[in-house]
């Protein structure tokens, strides 16, 4: 009696969960409605030409969640004709930042009234990370996560495998030892190489290159690796500064900041000192923000799309369509270059 008779072998949705669909369709279809007695396991087995197991385990899912009840040697009836609930939805986090707020904002705005979404921050300690999945490991539908830790080989993809594979999305970091995982992701060390060399005119002008990297806000290293590597391609002398309040501002050189709060320190010392941006020296921000774009005329920036990045996640939950994502990233050219 299952009118979408297509169960996708090749699809990384359980078959089982595909069951679970199928039934949910003619519920919402009312070719079944409530207390309606639906085909047996053995039944469906065959109709569907599955395992007992695999269908089995759709009943039990689907009796968990109150679709189904099984009435003893009759089988098993609808208890709720209105399946539409809402999913529920982990986002977990490494902070709060801007740009996280956007991947949120983003993400929730998409998801609509189809989903619940509640908020942990583990503050890039494993520790933490693992507490929050394992007090939530039967309490959501599905698991968004964003892996950045202080120490990146922290080996955090053993925390992860114990959610149910369905059930996970990672964001923004590509983790290779889940290459098999859905994603949508930045590819750090590349995209500041390729971003960058989208204004090699501009910054030929200057004599040297300088990325302001904090090392105590565990930014990914792999900024560092990609804008090394962009410089030495490119001929261009450069430092590694951790912070700019203890720097001295040199004339004729540019700078790429990772942090706001360095951008605001290092606007500070331009004032002081009368220079303007893209003459007496340069700077490219990372992220791009509505702040940026007006401030001094015009703040050039690096920045993937993030809420881009919070859509995208959003669609793959909602059409169940999972991928592997990688997320476009952007020079955007303005005054202080």
């Amino acid at each position: 009696m299952l009118h979408n008779l297509k169960i996708d072998s090749e699809s990384e949705i359980p078959k089982y969960r595909q069951v679970v669909d199928l039934f949910i369709s003619d519920i919402e279809a009312g070719i079944f409605k409530q207390g309606q007695r639906i085909p047996s396991i053995n039944e469906t087995s065959e109709e569907l030409l599955l395992s007992r197991d695999t269908v089995e385990k759709a009943y039990v899912y689907m009796k968990k969640k109150g679709i189904v009840v099984a009435v003893r040697g009759k089988g098993y009836y609808i208890s709720q004709a209105d399946v539409s609930k809402k999913l529920k939805i982990c986002l977990i986090f490494n902070k709060l930042s801007n740009y996280k707020r956007s991947i949120y904002y983003s993400f929730v705005k998409t998801m609509g009234i189809k989903a619940s979404v509640d908020v942990f921050i583990y503050n890039y300690d494993p520790t933490e990370f693992e507490v929050i999945v394992n007090n939530n490991l039967n309490h959501y539908d599905y698991f968004v996560i964003l892996p950045h830790f202080r120490n990146e080989n922290v080996g955090i993809s053993e925390v992860i495998k114990k959610i149910p594979r369905e059930k996970v999305l990672i964001v923004d970091r590509f983790l290779e030892e889940l290459k098999d995982y859905p994603v949508v992701y930045q590819e750090y060390d590349k995209d500041i190489q390729s971003a960058l060399t989208c204004g090699l005119d501009l910054l030929r002008k200057y004599s040297r290159l300088n990325l302001v990297f904090p090392q105590s806000e565990f930014y990914p290293p792999y900024i560092v690796r990609g804008f090394r590597i962009f410089c030495k391609v490119n001929g261009f002398e450069h430092t590694i500064i951790d912070r700019i309040e203890e720097t001295e501002i040199q004339h004729g050189e540019a700078y790429i900041i990772v942090s706001d709060d360095d951008l605001y320190a290092f606007i500070r010392k331009i004032k002081q000192n009368n220079w303007a941006l893209g003459t007496d020296c340069g700077v490219v921000a990372y992220n791009e923000n509505q702040v940026k774009e007006i401030l001094c005329d015009g703040i050039t920036t690096i920045s993937t799309n993030h809420e881009e990045i919070g859509h995208l996640a959003a669609q793959m939950i909602l059409t169940r369509k999972f991928e592997r994502i990688k997320s476009p990233f952007r020079f955007i050219r303005r005054n202080s270059l």
